[in-house]
């Protein structure tokens, strides 16, 4: 089976046919997804704070991101991989753009891109697309723009929406492939997913968009404390720490290892 690509979400959804994406930061959890038959791998900058430790995604660099998205194309046999643009490598102008895109195409064989932002970040897209790099677009809550923001709130309630689906309409036009809404009001995310030719995906954006993405974290339930917006659908937290105990017992009272594992 060849990799999804933009054509198979643009089909998807002038057939109103709803799909999932997952983050994804290495090829083992790759691998996984990829069998289960995710179609869009998305390596996040949220790698900043699910994967490397930071307390947001500012801190993700070109450099740090770049590995984990070719482990993520090498973990993956089917599935679209999107890579994020980090804070500070596209915003100077659409050549610093299109050199980190350039980057993330042929270092890390990601599939495509992704950058925050609405009318302010259209000519990079341009520039991006025009040279040959898919670009996925995101809307609403924009995490690169938390402290702009004071903090993690839902974007587009009363006038504000409006200049959200104007952002929508002119990355649709300025050739965005599909558009992530996070944490905008469903009837928002509604009205903008209804005015698009293009697919949304939203998270925290109600049933309404095109497509659903969720950190695999908060999905497999390893974070602590999950967002509002998420569902745990597994308590790998819980399991984990419970099989990491039941080792330690059995290197603490001398069975691990047992003949099995042992060499003669």
């Amino acid at each position: 089976m060849a990799r999804f690509t933009i054509a198979d979400l643009a089909a998807w959804k002038k057939a109103g046919k709803k799909w999932p994406m997952l983050t994804s930061y290495d090829a083992v959890t790759a691998s996984v997804f990829d069998e289960a038959g995710i179609p869009v791998l998305l390596v996040g900058d949220s790698a900043g704070n699910n994967f490397l430790g930071e307390e947001n995604t500012i801190p993700v660099t070109v450099d740090e991101l770049i590995p984990l998205a070719r482990a993520v194309v090498r973990g993956s046999k089917n599935a679209l991989v999107v890579a994020d643009l980090p804070f500070g490598s596209y915003e100077v102008n659409p050549e610093q753009a299109l050199q980190t895109g350039i980057r993330f195409l042929k270092e890390a064989k990601a599939h495509a891109v992704k950058l925050e932002g609405g009318v302010r970040v259209t000519e990079q897209i341009k520039t991006l697309v025009k040279h040959g790099v898919p670009v996925m677009g995101h809307l609403g809550m924009t995490p690169q723009s938390v402290n702009a923001f004071g903090g993690f709130k839902v974007q587009g309630r009363n006038e504000s929406g409006d200049e959200i689906l104007a952002d929508a309409l002119a990355l649709q036009e300025a050739g965005c492939f599909a558009i992530v809404l996070e944490l905008v009001p469903a009837q928002l995310a509604d009205r903008i997913t209804a005015a698009l030719k293009i697919p949304t995906i939203g998270i925290g954006a109600g049933i309404a968009c095109d497509a659903q993405v969720l950190v695999w974290t908060d999905l497999m339930g390893l974070t602590e404390k999950p967002p509002r917006f998420a569902k745990a659908y597994k308590n790998l937290r819980t399991e984990m720490i419970d099989g990491v105990r039941s080792w330690m017992a059995e290197v603490e009272n001398g069975v691990f290892p047992g003949e099995a594992q042992t060499f003669h």
